[in-house]
C-alpha cells in the first residue's frame, strides 16, 4: 500500500511539473487549470496519508482523475498535436454560443487567435460569428486566415465569395470562385454562384461554359439545366433553351417555372398548342401562375375562344389584381373588355421571390414575344378572316 502510494506522488509529481512547464513555455496561463485540479489531487492524498484515512472507491477515483489521468490525458493530446489550451478556448465559446451569448463567445475566441494566430477552428468559428452578425467584412478577414492555415478548405473559399457578391464586389468575387472551380470543378455552389454572377454582368457565354463543366460532375441536377435554359434563352438561342428546360422538367416534374419557360418559346414560335400544353402545366406554380393564365388567354382569343379568354384572364385577375390594369390595356382583349372582373379593395397582389436572373429571363421573353409580333391584332385579325372565311364556305 505505502509502494502505491510513493508511486502515486512519484507520478503525480512527475507531471505537475510536466504541466507547469508547459504553462511557462506556452506562456498560456490556461494550463492552471490543470496545476489547480492536480494540486486538489495531491493534497487529498496526503490528506489520507497524515491522518491514515482510508478513503473509499468513488474519493479515490477522483484523487487519481484529478491527480494523474486529467493531466496525462492532456500531454497525450498535445503529444498528438491537439492544443489543450485551444480546445479550452474552443469548448467554451461553444457554450457560449448555444446559450446565445456571442459576445462572450467572440472575447473566447479572439484570445485564441491572438495567442494562437495559427488556431484553424479560432478563426473559422469567429468567421462564423462575424458573418451571422453581419459583420461580412470581419468575416471576409477571418476567413481568409483559415485559408492561409488550410489551402483545401474550399468551403472557405466559397464563404468569401457569397461576402464579396453581397458587398457587390463582384469582380473579385468571381475571379475567387474561378479559382475555386479550377482547384475543386464539381463544387456546385461555386457553379451556381459565379453563374448567377455571369447572367448579372451579362456575361452568358462565359456562363454556358461554367454550367456545361458543371454537367460532367453532376449529370442528374436539374438546376444546372434549368439555368443553362435561361442563359440559352437570354442569347435567343430557343432551341437550346427549350432542350435543356425539358430536361430540367423531365428530372424534376414539379419545376413550373421551366414549364412557363418553354410555354413561352413555343409561344414566340407561334406553336400555340404546345404553348398553351405548358401554360397549363405551369398553372401549378404559385410564382408564374397569374402569368401562365394571362397567356392562356391570349392563346384563345387568338384562336377565337372567347369563353375560354374570359375565363383564364380573369383567373389571372383573381390570381394577381395587377392583371387587370394589364388586360384593360393590351388590345387583344378589347372584345371581351366588358367582361374582365374589377379587383375589389381587398384583391390578391402577391409577393413573388424570383431571382434577379429569372426575373431578367421573364422582361426578356415577354419583350421578345412582342418583338417577334405573334401576339398583337394583326394575328388575331387573320385568325377571324380565316374563321369567316370558312364559314362562308360551309355557307
Amino acid at each position: 500500500m505505502l509502494i502505491l502510494k510513493i508511486l502515486f506522488n512519484v507520478v503525480a509529481f512527475s507531471l505537475f511539473i510536466i504541466i507547469f512547464f508547459k504553462m511557462l513555455k506556452k506562456n498560456d496561463t490556461n494550463y492552471v487549470v490543470i496545476l489547480c485540479l492536480q494540486a486538489i489531487g495531491i493534497a487529498i492524498n496526503f490528506i489520507e496519508i497524515i491522518f491514515s484515512l482510508k478513503y473509499g472507491a468513488i474519493l479515490t477515483t477522483i484523487m487519481y482523475m484529478l491527480a494523474i489521468v486529467i493531466p496525462l490525458i492532456v500531454i497525450i493530446l498535445e503529444h498528438r498535436k491537439i492544443n489543450f489550451s485551444e480546445l479550452m478556448y474552443v469548448a467554451l465559446s461553444k457554450f457560449f454560443i448555444i446559450i446565445k451569448n456571442n459576445k462572450q463567445a467572440k472575447k473566447f475566441l479572439i484570445d485564441l487567435v491572438t495567442k494562437y494566430p495559427e488556431s484553424y477552428i479560432g478563426h473559422k468559428m469567429l468567421a462564423e460569428i462575424y458573418e451571422k452578425e453581419g459583420g461580412m467584412r470581419k468575416a471576409i478577414d477571418e476567413y481568409v486566415h483559415v485559408i492561409d492555415i488550410n489551402k483545401t478548405d474550399y468551403d472557405s473559399y466559397y464563404k468569401i465569395s457569397n461576402l464579396l457578391n453581397d458587398l457587390d464586389q463582384k469582380e473579385q468575387a468571381a475571379e475567387m470562385l474561378e479559382t475555386l472551380l479550377k482547384k475543386q470543378p464539381n463544387y456546385l455552389k461555386a457553379t451556381q454562384l459565379l453563374g448567377d454572377i455571369y447572367c448579372e454582368q451579362e456575361r452568358y457565354k462565359e456562363a454556358v461554359n461554367i454550367y456545361m463543366d458543371a454537367l460532367k460532375y453532376n449529370p442528374a441536377d436539374y438546376d444546372i439545366y434549368y439555368n443553362l435554359g435561361i442563359v440559352y434563352t437570354m442569347l435567343n438561342d430557343f432551341k437550346s433553351a427549350k432542350d435543356c428546360y425539358e430536361k430540367a422538367a423531365e428530372i424534376n416534374t414539379l419545376l413550373y417555372n421551366a414549364y412557363y419557360n418553354l410555354g413561352e418559346i413555343n409561344f414566340i414560335y407561334n406553336d400555340l398548342d404546345e404553348a398553351e400544353k405548358y401554360f397549363l402545366q405551369s398553372t401549378k406554380g404559385e410564382q408564374v401562375e397569374a402569368r401562365a393564365y394571362y397567356n392562356l388567354a391570349k392563346i384563345y382569343m387568338i384562336k377565337g375562344e372567347k369563353d375560354n379568354a374570359i375565363k383564364f384572364v380573369n383567373a389571372a385577375i383573381d390570381t394577381d389584381s395587377t392583371y387587370y390594369k394589364k388586360a384593360d390595356s393590351e388590345p387583344i382583349f378589347i372584345p371581351i373588355k366588358a367582361y374582365l372582373n374589377y379587383p375589389s379593395e381587398d384583391s390578391k397582389i402577391p409577393e413573388y421571390s424570383f431571382t434577379k436572373k429569372e426575373a431578367k429571363l421573364l422582361e426578356h421573353l415577354e419583350r421578345t414575344t412582342k418583338l417577334v409580333g405573334k401576339i398583337n391584332l394583326g394575328s388575331l385579325g387573320i385568325q377571324k378572316n380565316k374563321e369567316k372565311q370558312q364559314e362562308k364556305e360551309r355557307e
